[in-house]
């Protein structure tokens, strides 16, 4: 699998504007069951119908070898990249958010980085009474809800996944994002077939409803649900009374203290809070920097593609990028603008009235803690800073507005004390130190790559061993050759 260094990461990201510029052309000739004429393969209307498909999937690719299955694997990472570009164009055009360079460097990502038949490993145990051998065996059929944040990037990485732990995979994806997740359903069906497998191992839905995701749920042949998505699905998926898997929200908050590198801190902080217009779920979403090093930050950023606006014009653009609604319990409450989440910067400074170019990549403000921008997770590039007084200070406002996710946080310092101390606090799945968000998903870091980060249910970096489950086989009083 690939690794890139810092420098390659900046070098991927110039070629590939270069080469498909910052307003790629919309994808067309696109629906939820074809694209350009041609039939999608594994969509279904009917769930059940989808779920006794995957089924015989997985009965097919059950009698396959393990190096039959990470055959499949591979063809799936050849047409991952292959066809990067058409999935990020698709899912910018599907669902307005985003940016076409920065998916298809996430289709790379996956395709390099996530792992297959290697990820499942066996155990051997000998004493006295002889041979007991634990292997992790397939679930059978899982069902998968994806989000429209990272649509075909999570259908990809989940199917490799669950096909190198032997499943069949039945999908409900989100509502917005129907036509980027069917496609990638049919590029994981093709390079199955293309391999000797079954014709149909992943199935999704033509039209995904609240009603086919109750079937899914309920449906005696799903064996384990893996959900990516807002707390409300992660919470009907938990409650459904079947083995789960929850990928929920997150809030990442990332603390700059006084013995940071501040010029390269300013770079990945804006670096990591950009990518794909902020989506993904661990990338930066608020600032807690020393006072006495906030100014030379704020200027580092700025010479890094971020817009300070003032306080009053932050007070403008509150009320366009959190609407209030009434809850069911009638009480008011903040929303987050789907008009507004993973919108190009220049764009959401239109909206108040401020013209700037595309060199314009981030929007950041000077708040206090109490304020929405710190509050909310925004899924948009806007960033408020805090400033603090010291390290006590820093962990405590950062931990609470994580929010307990114990998702994801970042940080940017030199003291060891200081790095450790924050780790230990807030908990979280993911904790990057001195680099862009990304580093955590194996993006200029080290480590496999995911777009399923299951903090709620605690198997946090998901690959395909979180997709099986342990069979033991005893041989007493035999085997043993000691």
């Amino acid at each position: 699998m690939a690794n890139y260094t810092e420098s390659q990461i900046r070098q991927i990201v110039a070629n590939v504007i270069k080469e498909v510029g910052a307003d790629a052309k919309k994808a067309d000739g696109y629906t939820s069951t074809s694209y350009k004429g041609r039939k999608l393969i594994g969509i279904y209307s009917d769930m059940n119908e989808a779920i006794e498909a995957a089924d015989r999937g997985y009965r097919a690719v059950r009698a396959m070898t393990v190096e039959q299955r990470e055959k499949i694997i591979t063809e799936i990472r050849r047409l991952t990249r292959e066809e990067a570009q058409i999935m990020a164009e698709i899912g910018v055009a599907e669902t307005g958010m985003g940016r076409v360079d920065h998916k298809r460097l996430k289709h790379i990502l996956v395709a390099d980085k996530t792992p297959g038949t290697e990820d499942i490993t066996s155990v051997a145990k000998t004493g006295d009474n002889g041979l007991t051998l634990i292997e992790m065996a397939p679930f059978g059929v899982v069902g998968a809800i994806t989000p429209s944040t990272n649509p075909s990037e999570t259908v990809i990485c989940n199917s490799m996944g669950m096909i190198a732990a032997g499943n069949g995979v039945v999908f409900n994806p989100h509502p917005n994002a129907i036509c980027t997740s069917n496609y990638a359903v049919d590029l994981v069906n093709r390079a199955c077939a293309a391999m000797g497998g079954p014709e149909v191992l992943v199935c999704s839905m033509d039209k995904p409803t609240l009603e086919s995701a109750a079937i899914m749920q309920s449906h005696p042949k799903v064996r384990l649900l893996v959900c990516t998505g807002g707390p409300g699905v992660v919470k009907a998926v938990l409650s459904s009374g079947k083995k789960a898997i929850g990928a929920g929200a997150g809030n990442p908050p990332v603390i700059v203290d006084d013995t940071a590198d501040i010029k390269k801190a300013g770079r990945d902080i804006i670096d990591g809070c950009t990518f794909d217009n902020n989506l993904p779920c661990i990338a930066e979403k608020e600032v807690f920097a020393f006072r006495n090093i906030a100014d030379q930050l704020i200027a580092e950023m700025k010479k890094n593609g971020a817009y300070l606006i003032t306080k009053a014009q932050a007070d403008q653009l509150l009320p366009i990028v959190l609407n209030e609604k009434t809850n069911k319990a009638g009480k008011t409450v903040k929303v987050v603008s789907r008009d507004c989440v993973g919108r190009d910067a220049d764009v959401l400074l239109a909206k108040i009235g401020i013209k700037v170019g595309k060199e314009i990549r981030c929007i950041i403000c000077e708040t206090d803690f109490n304020h929405d921008f710190v509050q909310h997770e925004l899924m948009m590039p806007i960033l408020p800073i805090v400033r603090v007084d010291n390290i006590e200070q820093a962990i405590d406002l950062a931990v609470k507005a994580e929010h307990g996710n114990r998702h994801t946080a970042h940080m940017h310092s030199k003291n060891i004390d200081h790095l450790s101390a924050f780790a230990r606090a807030v908990e979280t799945t993911i904790f990057v130190k001195n680099a862009p968000s990304y580093a955590g998903i194996g993006f200029g870091g080290e480590g496999h790559t995911t777009f399923t980060i299951a903090g709620p249910t605690g198997e946090g970096i998901t690959s395909a061993k979180s997709f099986t489950r342990q069979r033991r086989c005893v041989m007493a009083d035999s085997f043993r050759i000691i």
